[in-house]
């Protein structure tokens, strides 16, 4: 026990233990606790529970997640125990069996969706992409699963802010930003989708979280001077009415902020909404929107709204439970206001969620949420290979605002808004969007592309001799529509594929030809197609003709055997052991080793950086399977971390540069003087190994700036040739750009 728990970590132990079970209150039995505790002791006098790479203990880390989970989502009971025994399951100290029979079902079947998708982490803080398709389908197995990994990962973000692994609290905050502030927004969390937004701006931009931190704290004095003067007429009004309410000023987040100077392209100063206004009714159920349309119109009466910045979740709430009446208004001094409305119970559902609202209702799900949950579970079971496509489509799909469409019947279907005709038959049914041609929206006829909105009905044409086409994809903008299309498409180029081949080997046994598989691949690659699949498919749509294949199948033939006579054996004594490379990669981390003998690997040199021998690099897994090689301060390097932290591969040149040369482009600029281009291209001529490709000079008031691109072996060449043209009397700058 003692070598588990430092004399710091000891005493935080105690703390959160007496704040969580105060938080539990009677929502734990005194057994259950008298039993958790026994097997944690025990679990810690093993020894046998890991730290992670952040060197968290497991037991507190644990805890932690449980008070966030009680405290600032409001789930207790089974979901506490099963947070605090799932790292005991996970290290088989404990079975499944075993919690079963001292917890009951409910703790086991979070336990189990717990290590399931704890597993896909395995040491490491950020998920790979191969396994990014099956935690989203352990999500999506059960609710509290997914809130707990939310809260889990909000504990973590808030534990690392100190620590020196700078490379993987970065992995942690990109992932923490690209999935599961999205999924805290979807179900309802804002509150720690804020959090975690700010987090991450916080580790991957630094300077800019504390420049807008900075000033929100330079202009706090006057925002809160005018939300006073702005809420001092409207609270009077409000409480002649008789009502019981609550009205607050609330700073909008620090990521919000800079998401608005991004968009807007506007300095901090530019943007007006740093802040919104909440008015909280206490109300009665059945008097809850009358009360906030009532609020509504004392507020508009008093300032000008902005009646298309109205939004109005009382009458159709979110998804997610989310209700509540958002208006902008034009405050005192000319500046626009943004007012939320909202009753005691909606407050409590936007701070934490789905647990308030499974708390408010007495069940465990929510029919849109459940919906969601449904075609989430599909397009990720019918997905595709490209988990990348899979991840941008989900993170779209969770930040949807949402559009209602009725059929002609009168049924009504919730859609992610600029969702398009096709969308809502593939909604309905897939056989309904392959067969689709067009619709009539609101009686009138309409394309494919046709976008709805709220309100509109829409009744679906279909022709039987209608196939889904690839152009479909661009019409379409829901996460079922594409995945359904993808898969009518592949199994027709399927059946395409199986025709063509079958039709060559028929080919062959009518010229009672024998069929070698290995031939045929080899002229496939001779013929310059990347993929079998590529070849047969030109075949299927006529563009090979087979007997012309068969002509060059003979020709392969004859150069094969022909090159086996030609054969010349060496001995092996002719051969160098190579260990420069072994030696190189021998280390414990996975490295790609760039030479020009690589084989196996498809890698090319970026473009936007042209990295050049000596470099340090990364390689970045791109869509098609091939690697492209960076520099680590190409201009692109902290978008492609950021958003595809996962695809990043550890790169680094092997032994010399071996004579290949790279085009680098080198910017300098310099007084217009006679005779300085003279003297840089002078220079560049007398250097060994350094050659001049093409030369650009733009002159404007006394100055030239000149765009030389040359060819080098590797950067120690270049710094001395950069060092050597500084020195160039005139000369002001030189870059490599």
């Amino acid at each position: 026990m003692d070598a588990f728990f430092t004399k710091t970590e000891k005493a935080e132990l105690t703390a959160l233990y007496r704040r969580l079970m105060q938080s539990a209150g009677d929502s734990i039995a005194r057994e259950d606790v008298k039993k958790l505790k026994n097997y944690l002791i025990q679990a810690a006098a093993d020894n046998n529970l890991q730290r992670n790479n952040f060197g968290m203990n497991p037991v507190i880390r644990d805890m932690q997640t449980a008070v966030i989970v009680s405290e600032e989502i409001g789930m207790k009971g089974s979901v506490i125990i099963g947070i605090m025994l799932h790292e005991i399951v996970k290290s088989n100290m404990l079975s499944l069996e075993d919690v079963r029979a001292a917890f009951g079902d409910d703790v086991a079947s979070i336990i189990k969706g717990l290590v399931k998708t704890n597993e896909l982490y395995a040491k490491s803080p950020a998920i790979e992409s191969e396994n990014f398709r099956n935690l989203l389908l352990s999500f999506a197995e059960d609710m509290r699963v997914i809130l707990i990994m939310i809260a889990d990962r909000v504990n973590i973000m808030r534990l690392i802010k100190h620590d020196s692994n700078e490379e993987d609290r970065i992995r942690v905050a990109n992932e923490a930003a690209y999935l599961y502030a999205p999924l805290a927004h979807k179900l309802g969390l804002y509150k720690i989708k804020s959090e975690l937004e700010d987090l991450y701006l916080k580790y991957s931009q630094k300077e800019t979280y504390y420049f807008i931190k900075d000033k929100l704290n330079e202009t706090k004095a006057s925002r809160d001077k005018y939300i006073a003067s702005f809420i001092e007429p409207i609270q009077k009004k409000v409480a002649d009415t008789g009502l019981t309410f609550e009205i607050k000023g609330r700073t909008k987040s620090i990521h919000s902020i800079w998401n608005k100077i991004q968009k807007q392209k506007t300095p901090f100063e530019g943007i007006y909404d740093l802040f919104a206004i909440r008015i909280i009714i206490d109300s009665d159920p059945e008097k809850e929107k009358q009360e906030c349309w009532q609020v509504y119109s004392i507020v508009t009466d008093m300032y000008q709204p902005n009646p298309k910045r109205l939004r109005d979740w009382l009458s159709i709430p979110k998804s997610n439970g989310y209700e509540s009446l958002h208006i902008t208004v034009m405050g005192p001094e000319g500046k626009w206001v943004e007012v939320q409305i909202r009753t005691r119970r909606m407050d409590e559902i936007a701070e934490r969620g789905l647990a308030a609202h499974w708390r408010y209702k007495g069940i465990k799900g929510e029919s849109g949420l459940d919906e969601w949950l449904t075609s989430v579970r599909e397009a990720l079971e019918n997905s595709d290979s490209d988990s990348m496509k899979v991840m941008d489509q989900f993170k779209m799909d969770l930040y949807e605002d949402e559009v209602f469409v009725f059929t002609p019947k009168g049924d009504l279907f919730k859609l992610g808004k600029g969702a398009t005709v096709l969308d809502f038959a593939f909604h309905i049914h897939s056989k309904l969007g392959s067969k689709c041609i067009g619709a009539k929206v609101n009686g009138k006829n309409a394309q494919l592309k046709q976008k709805l909105n709220s309100g509109d009905q829409v009744e679906i044409m279909t022709s039987n001799t209608q196939t889904p086409k690839q152009d479909w994809l661009n019409i379409v903008t829901t996460s079922k529509a594409k995945t359904k299309i993808r898969q009518a498409l592949k199994e027709m180029t399927s059946r395409q594929l199986e025709f063509a081949k079958e039709t060559i080997e028929r080919k062959f046994k009518n010229r009672k030809m024998d069929y070698d598989e290995a031939v045929m691949m080899r002229l496939i690659k001779r013929m310059g197609y990347k993929t079998v699949t590529e070849f047969y498919q030109k075949l299927a749509e006529g563009a090979l003709e087979v007997n012309d294949i068969l002509d060059r199948y003979v020709e392969q033939q004859k150069r094969d055997s022909d090159s086996h006579d030609e054969l010349v054996y060496r001995s092996a004594e002719g051969y160098n052991l190579q260990t420069t490379l072994q030696e190189e990669t021998s280390g414990k981390e996975d490295v790609l080793v760039i030479d020009q003998n690589l084989k196996g690997i498809d890698f090319k040199l970026a473009k936007c950086c042209n990295p050049i021998y000596g470099d340090e690099v990364f390689g970045f897994v791109t869509v098609s399977g091939g690697i492209k090689i960076h520099r680590h301060d190409c201009p692109n390097a902290t978008q492609m971390t950021e958003r595809f932290g996962y695809r990043i591969v550890k790169a680094r040149w092997a032994g010399k540069s071996e004579g290949t040369q790279y085009p680098i482009t080198l910017r300098i600029v310099g007084h217009d003087d006679i005779g300085i281009v003279t003297n840089i291209t002078s220079i560049i001529s007398k250097e060994n190994g350094i050659s001049l490709r093409s030369i650009g000079i733009d002159s404007n008031d006394g100055l030239f700036s000149g765009t030389l691109t040359i060819m080098v072996g590797d950067t120690g060449r270049l710094e001395a040739l950069i060092k050597k043209l500084r020195t160039v009397k005139g000369v002001k700058q030189v870059n490599r750009s």
